[in-house]
């Protein structure tokens, strides 16, 4: 589906799908330089069990047309205004990356339109390193490829083709440099340079009353599951309901462990 958002065109996937208020709704948030397509098994899922699915490409990714958004707070206040263009109260929100912070956000400053959230890849902070920041800015090629190798535990993810001529490495570097072509803008390095600048962590945390699920790769170098235990511990100190999940997969968790994702997912929902 497509809504118009402050003149500009952003794109939903919902598995074909009418939207239908009368079912819970679940949103899907991609990190950096992604688009909706990494949600491919969960968002169909779940679209077909009788759940509203709107995955979104953001602003500037793929599909969603105008310049990619500076803040995590202008990412997440865009999602608020899609659900009022789609109909939708409130939502569960699922964040990978930099979408977990969006979720994040989010369940803070909209509670009400949160009404729980899932940290796919989580951290706070969630710092970028000066080298990898110069390389989106200067030699976005070598950013992407150094993301997409720093992204898998192995070069050939269990089973390595879920289908033929299925690639996990290849599919998400050509992902990634779709993403970079159809948009002059440097998306890489404003998506890296929301993440990195990002300090309302801690602060939403603390006024996160939903329950939350935090699924982390036990072999990410991206965001390692200690770098996410701060956060976790902050959310439990305020009450809410904390789950963890640990799957064996990097950064890449929606591709590398996509049944493990989704059977967290579903037990999420049901609760």
């Amino acid at each position: 589906m497509n809504f118009d958002i402050a003149g500009n065109n952003v794109y939903a996937y919902t598995a074909g799908k009418p939207v239908n208020p009368e079912q819970p709704t679940v949103v899907f948030l991609h990190g950096a330089q992604h688009d909706h397509s990494v949600w491919g098994l969960q968002s169909r899922y779940l679209a077909h069990h009788g759940m509203n699915v709107l995955a979104l490409d953001l602003p500037g990714h793929h599909r969603s047309t105008g310049a990619p958004l500076k803040t995590i707070g202008e990412m997440a206040d865009l999602v608020v205004a899609l659900l009022d263009a789609a109909g939708i109260r409130g939502a569960a929100w699922v964040g990978h990356s930099m979408g977990s912070l969006i979720a994040l956000d989010a369940a803070a400053r909209h509670p009400e339109r949160v009404t729980r959230i899932a940290l796919v890849g989580t951290a706070y902070p969630m710092k970028v390193s000066d080298t990898l920041l110069e390389a989106a800015a200067e030699r976005e090629p070598e950013a992407i490829a150094l993301v997409n190798a720093w992204s898998h535990s192995t070069i050939a993810a269990k089973p390595s083709a879920p289908g033929p001529g299925f690639w996990t490495w290849g599919v998400n570097q050509r992902l990634m440099e779709r993403v970079a072509r159809r948009n002059p803008a440097k998306v890489f390095l404003t998506d890296f340079e929301a993440c990195n600048q990002y300090d309302g962590g801690t602060e939403a945390a603390a006024r996160v009353q939903c329950p939350v699920l935090a699924v982390l790769g036990r072999r990410d170098q991206m965001t390692p599951p200690r770098a996410a235990q701060s956060l976790l511990d902050t959310l439990r100190e305020t009450g809410s309901t904390v789950t963890v999940e640990v799957v064996d997969a990097g950064h890449a968790i929606m591709t590398e462990q996509p049944d493990a994702l989704l059977d967290a997912l579903k037990r999420f929902m049901r609760h």
